[in-house]
């Protein structure tokens, strides 16, 4: 990175005048942008496989002559693991704002593998009885509170560097990881379903996607340990005489109320939706349409490879309409459209369950593909990292990771099967108040930063509309 210096200012606030111009380096825009995002497919990764794997899961785990315990079961473990991520964003968020992005995401990038490996070692119930969904427990808490860092030290990571015109554009690969994540294990996971008997994959076979974690997490590390540190970061380093002192919480929660609220309502609507169409809708088309496991994972598949093929265009799209337009786009799009794209989904033929799979895939990239940039800007860079990871992992914790779980309760409590609409409804409705009261951030420097550009040229330009 190099800057030009500017007239004379502060830049503590989001309002304040640049004093300087930061000019990226492309290279280490592109190494820290393949970073974060491998990072990211890592731990959907293993979200992927969790859960389309997750009726196998329950017959190793948690043997009962109810599936629909069975599935309640693993999907509770699943849920538990976001009950600690507040935690391990409380640890992890405020640590990378004292010592740095780089070197917490680093730690993360650790931890993960670790727990997404360790799942593949654990013997099953038959095994050694109740220590095996114990144990599973305990390495779900691992990866959740480890995770409670990642996506808000991946994504402030990407925005710090990206120059502001392309903080969309390139904000979007660290989504485009997520999908490739969930590709990879979902489509790991559909090659054994295909290829493997049901014992094979009983008795060994689903152990095979957890460990290759281990192989995932040292590349990720590897590319984590070559980044250099964020300009933003770095110019808040320059700032302190010495060590950067302590952001103390009230700083963090207090002080960002309003971004903080802001940023619960966005992740709500993202994370629901999200797991909703990616995490829990192959569980519902085997458990309650009775459609073959394997054909259903395939029409997700293919889902979530249209979402990635869209998702780096709809991220250039936020570039140039703007953040709070494309947000709005999706949650009004999930108002009207969820009940007759599960209507549609619950007719059962399998060109029926793909258009409404797949308008809701697409419904669901004006949030993939803007997130990853809108989110850092609700906050100054002093507590970027901390009070962006409080706000989603919070948001993540009580509704994003639970929604499995309490659409699963909820059908078997009501007998309504159209609860997975109506819980996406209520979703886009908080997110709609959330994007009218959010700032539009697109071609903009973040909070208290200067302004960052690709070439000297646009610096001078800057310098020379500043003078």
């Amino acid at each position: 990175m190099s800057s030009a210096t500017l007239s004379p200012a502060a830049t503590d606030s989001a309002s304040a005048s640049p004093s300087e111009v930061t000019v990226t380096d492309p290279a280490m825009v592109k190494r820290a942008v393949k970073a974060a995002a491998l990072g990211n497919a890592m731990e959907w990764f293993d979200f992927g496989v969790y859960s389309y794997i997750a009726v196998t899961l329950g017959k190793v785990f948690f043997p009962s002559g109810n599936p629909t315990a069975q599935l309640l079961s693993t999907f509770g473990a699943f849920a538990a693991a976001f009950l600690v991520r507040p935690l391990g964003g409380l640890v992890f968020g405020p640590l990378g704002d004292r010592i740095g992005r780089q070197k917490v995401l680093a730690l993360t990038m650790i931890m993960m593998a670790a727990g997404t490996f360790a799942i593949g070692l654990i013997p099953s119930h038959a095994s050694i009885g109740l220590w095996a969904p114990a144990l599973l427990l305990l390495a779900r808490l691992v990866q959740g509170f480890s995770t409670g860092g990642e996506y808000a030290g991946a994504s402030t990571f990407i925005a710090e560097y990206a120059p502001d015109k392309k903080r969309g554009f390139l904000g979007s690969w660290l989504e485009f990881g997520t999908l490739a994540g969930y590709i990879g294990g979902a489509g790991l996971v559909t090659l054994m379903t295909a290829l493997l008997s049901t014992d094979d994959l009983l008795s060994w076979g689903w152990r095979i996607p957890f460990m290759i974690a281990g192989p995932m997490g040292l590349i990720g590390l590897y590319l984590r340990m070559r980044l250099e540190e964020t300009p933003a970061f770095a110019a808040e380093l320059d700032k302190a005489e010495e060590a950067r002192p302590k952001v103390k919480l009230r700083e963090m929660v207090t002080g960002q109320w309003r971004a903080l609220l802001l940023c619960v309502g966005l992740v709500l609507v993202f994370n629901v939706t999200d797991y909703m169409l990616l995490s829990y809708m192959p569980s519902y088309l085997t458990s309650e349409l009775n459609y073959d496991s394997t054909h259903g994972l395939l029409v997700v598949l293919g889902v979530m490879a249209l979402m990635m093929v869209v998702q780096p265009f709809a991220g250039r799209l936020t570039d140039r309409v703007g953040r709070r337009p494309v947000i709005a786009f999706g949650c009004a799009g999930f108002l009207l459209l969820s009940v007759p794209a599960l209507l549609l989904i619950r007719q059962g033929s399998l060109l029926a369950i793909a258009l409404g799979m797949g308008a809701l895939g697409l419904l669901l990239v004006c949030f993939t593909a803007t997130m990853p940039s809108a989110l850092p800007a609700l906050f100054p860079t002093r507590v970027r990292y901390g009070s962006l990871s409080i706000g989603f992992n919070v948001s993540v914790s009580i509704f994003g990771g639970t929604t499995p779980l309490v659409v699963t309760a909820l059908i078997g409590a009501t007998g309504d099967v159209m609860m997975p609409a109506y819980y996406m409804m209520a979703a886009a409705v908080v997110g709609g108040v959330a994007v009218w009261f959010m700032t539009e951030s697109a071609r903009r420097p973040l909070p208290g930063s200067p302004p960052a550009v690709e070439t000297e040229a646009e610096a001078r330009t800057l310098m020379t509309a500043a003078a």
